[in-house]
């Protein structure tokens, strides 16, 4: 099953994981934006599953335990009974096993672990290395039901990748995408166009296709230990890059690129096979909807939406809203925009004061306003609303008693 409009919570990385795995809104896990320690009372899907008899594990970046770098195995496990290859923070290229426990190869001067690839091959290249771990910790836990969360670093910055994955794209010709050339008087506060955004997509697209390839080791190894039928997998990303849309490098911003990840489920048992979704699903719904998928006991304090039903009745998507809500990383009441997302608009409050009604319909590239258009006047209203309600409902302090605040209850006082 693949949902067409997945949306991250928060598109940067902490945040996003905090939504995932405790199916609650980043502000209220604690960790509204990067290198915050999650909140110790946060009862996470691993959680519940370790109380019910799963095996759990997960391998590799975790980022939620405020800034140790790179953090090995966190004392706070949130559930996760095998954490020896989980750490905090990093985009690192090289690992390797020691006595006393994985660590990063390449070193600087003073000793300390750096983004190099030092000459990172097969087995010792992150996404390999993390694969591995991942296949041994299926091999030893097939007997019992498991549940392991293996977390890639990339594709990230930076863009390096290890042969001959690094040489595969390099031939192709790459053209500046059609949002490149924007205008920074045209463009949202929230997006500004950057100094530098590089067009050459090649050591990316290789970071992407050795996952790729990992993933197809991890559903082969599955199928080889007889457990593929009686598995659920789940591939999705914590947010989006815009690789030069935009003239930007990054994420934290609600365009698609940024705020819109990839969610796809494999369960042939259940799901029924080649269905897609298309209406607006979020990071915060994943934890109650797969916990109730397995038959567990949803924790109240839970926000997200219980799709399980959706998993094996696609047809039925009809029946289910069709909005969700996205902020911006920061402090505090610091953040600097918020949205309400459909499958189609995207209302989004910006604190300079300049709000944008994005239809991507209409305008799949997101360059046009309309927010003044008059054809649209409803559906701005009617998505203020929706916020508003969201606001209140789940305390998020952006828009209580702000200026975004105020200028969202303009939006619904219009005439």
């Amino acid at each position: 099953m693949l949902f067409n409009k997945f949306y991250a919570a928060t598109p940067v990385c902490s945040p996003s994981r905090a939504s995932f795995i405790s199916g609650l809104y980043p502000q209220h896990a604690g960790v509204p934006s990067n290198n915050k320690p999650m909140r110790d009372s946060v009862i996470t899907a691993a959680k519940v599953l370790s109380l019910n008899d799963y095996k759990t594990g997960f391998i590799g970046k975790w980022h939620l335990d405020g800034k140790a770098k790179p953090g090995w195995e966190p004392e706070r496990d949130f559930g996760f009974s095998d954490n020896r290859y989980m750490f905090n923070r990093g985009h690192w290229k090289k690992l390797e096993d020691t006595e006393q426990g994985p660590r990063i190869v390449p070193r600087n001067e003073e000793g300390k672990p750096i983004y190099k690839l030092d000459g990172a091959d097969s087995w010792s290249f992150t996404t390999d290395f993390l694969t591995n771990r991942a296949i041994d910790f299926i091999s030893e836990s097939k007997k019992s039901p498991f549940f392991l969360y293996l977390s890639f670093p990339d594709p990230h910055g930076p863009d390096k990748v290890r042969a001959p994955y690094d040489s595969m794209y390099t031939n192709m010709e790459y053209q500046a995408p059609k949002t490149y050339h924007v205008k920074r008087e045209d463009a949202p506060g929230w997006a500004k166009p950057s100094k530098k955004a590089e067009i050459d997509q090649s050591q990316y697209f290789g970071m992407v296709k050795c996952i790729d390839d990992n993933v197809g080791r991890l559903v082969d190894h599955l199928r080889e230990e007889g457990l593929l039928d009686n598995t659920i997998v789940v591939f999705t990303s914590d947010h989006g890059d815009l690789r030069a849309e935009h003239h930007r490098h990054d994420k934290g911003n609600p365009f698609e690129a940024s705020a819109k990840v990839p969610f796809i489920v494999y369960y042939p048992s259940k799901i029924p096979t080649g269905t897609v979704v298309n209406k607006a699903f979020s990071t915060v719904d994943f934890s109650p909807a797969i916990l109730s998928f397995l038959g567990m006991e949803v924790p109240p304090q839970m926000q997200g939406r219980d799709f399980s039903e959706l998993l094996e009745n696609p047809e039925k998507q009809e029946e289910w809203e069709d909005i969700v809500f996205s902020r911006a990383s920061g402090k505090g009441n610091k953040g600097n925009w918020v949205a309400a997302i459909t499958s189609r608009y995207k209302l989004v409050i910006g604190k300079n004061g300049k709000h944008w009604l994005f239809d991507t319909e209409e305008d799949p590239d997101e360059l046009i306003n309309f927010i003044n258009d008059p054809e649209k006047a409803e559906v701005v209203k009617e998505l203020a609303k929706r916020l508003y309600d969201y606001s209140v409902e789940f305390s998020d302090p952006y828009l209580d008693g702000t200026s975004m605040g105020d200028d969202l209850k303009a939006l619904l006082e219009r005439e």
